[in-house]
């Protein structure tokens, strides 16, 4: 047998057993889930995956850090075409739109405000069955009223989107509360 079957067989073995966890998990999240809607990862994952917070967060010279290559990270402030996402805007002052926010943060799931000062906010967001970590930050430059955002996975490669359309339901939020 080549060596090109036997990795062929040995993708599709992993590709299944993959399928196989994924199953299950989804399975127990969803008997755990009616329990407890807050669950978070399962035990016996949990901090494989959460990795460390990276040191170059915060806003460096007005802004705030560049997403890296991989595309499971979002950026308001000189993002590529994968990483780029719009600032969100305000019509209030600012003091109104950093305490919306903060409201707003406090009810997306599985999700912890981990820092703040007068123009920032930081938080960290788990996914619900590996335990990942994403963190995102908010930052409020004093001469526009508009909101600049990143978002991005501690690990991995991609998040499918996740850390996206997390941004997008805030700006939602945050329009659907006229700020």
């Amino acid at each position: 047998m080549s060596l090109v079957s036997e990795n062929h067989k040995l993708t599709r073995f992993i590709a299944i057993i993959l399928g196989i966890f994924i199953t299950l998990t989804s399975s127990l999240t969803h008997a755990l889930a009616a329990e407890s809607p807050t669950m978070a990862a399962l035990p016996i994952v949990k901090n494989i995956f959460a990795g460390s917070p990276p040191d170059n967060l915060g806003i460096h010279d007005g802004h705030l850090t560049n997403c890296p290559t991989s595309p499971n990270c979002v950026v308001s402030q000189g993002g590529d075409e994968t990483h780029a996402i719009a600032p969100i805007p305000y019509h209030v002052d600012l003091e109104q739109a950093r305490e919306t926010l903060l409201k707003v943060l406090t009810v997306v799931p599985r999700t912890t405000i981990v820092e703040q000062t007068n123009n920032y906010i930081r938080v960290e967001s788990e996914s619900r069955i590996l335990g990942f970590i994403d963190d995102a930050e908010f930052y409020f430059p004093a001469d526009r009223q508009v909101i600049e955002i990143r978002s991005a996975s501690r690990l991995g490669e991609s998040d499918l989107g996740v850390n996206r359309r997390r941004l997008e339901q805030i700006r939602f939020a945050l329009a659907d509360l006229n700020v």
